[in-house]
């Protein structure tokens, strides 16, 4: 993948904005053995870790935390869980709140 030039327009619901006008932020997946969570803004993920480690640390433990969307998910992590964070940067989004009483996306969100 090639870098984008600054300023270098996008396409964002079929009309081109220039980069410059278009808001972004750092998104950040978490990887459970093989599956993907994308995690809501907001999400302390210092505190987060420590309660993968500790998690790790036990012999079995569920961890909770919120992904995009608002909605919360609950993993059980053993000492044999294989976990990965990764960055990127997207376009924001003003619903990805991290509230879990204000939920959107799935399969009824039109």
């Amino acid at each position: 993948m090639t870098p984008e030039k600054p300023g270098t327009p996008r396409i964002h619901g079929g009309m081109v904005v220039p980069m410059s006008e278009m808001q972004t932020t750092v998104r950040t997946e978490l990887g459970i053995d093989g599956r993907s969570y994308y995690l809501a803004q907001g999400q302390d993920l210092g505190a987060l870790r420590e309660a993968i480690e500790e998690a790790a640390r036990t012999h079995a433990k569920f961890v909770d935390f919120v992904v995009v969307g608002n909605r919360a998910v609950s993993v059980l992590v053993t000492r044999r869980t294989q976990v990965a964070f990764s960055v990127e940067t997207v376009q924001f989004d003003p619903r990805d709140t991290g509230d879990q009483d204000a939920p959107y996306g799935g399969a009824y969100d039109f």
